[in-house]
């Protein structure tokens, strides 16, 4: 593997994790989420993911007009966005790439390719609130 890493998350999968009525403004349940990543390009997510990482956040539905923001590349699914991630995983072999997401046919989809998987937790509890708190 060469390269930097890739962490593609799951915006959808990531949001819907936390009850913390993201249900009422997806959209800006997935803008606080692409602005709480912004520091793992830097910091990676030690001890699994050492940096520097590429953070790829890939976006559906409501959340499709969040727009990129430094140290966070953020893809809108032109159909769905397990199909994205996916084309991600599948058009970088010679990366690392580290899926985060709970959804178990993608879980197997990008394993098949070669992808390393987490679930939400393992990645939100190391997120940085971007308002201050943790």
């Amino acid at each position: 593997m060469n390269g930097t890493p890739l962490l593609i998350v799951d915006a959808a999968n990531v949001v819907g994790s936390r009850p913390d009525g993201w249900w009422r403004d997806r959209a800006g349940a997935t803008v606080r989420l692409r602005d709480s990543l912004a520091h793992l390009a830097g910091s990676g997510v030690p001890p699994e993911l050492p940096p520097p990482v590429e953070v790829v956040l890939v976006v559906e539905g409501a959340a499709r007009k969040v727009p990129p923001v430094s140290g966070v590349r953020v893809v809108a699914a032109e159909r769905s966005g397990d199909d994205a991630m996916v084309d991600l995983v599948a058009t970088n072999p010679q990366r690392r790439r580290v899926v985060v997401t709970a959804d178990r046919e993608l879980r197997e989809r990008v394993t098949q390719r070669g992808a390393e998987v987490y679930g939400p937790r393992w990645l939100t509890g190391r997120l940085v609130d971007p308002r201050g708190s943790c």
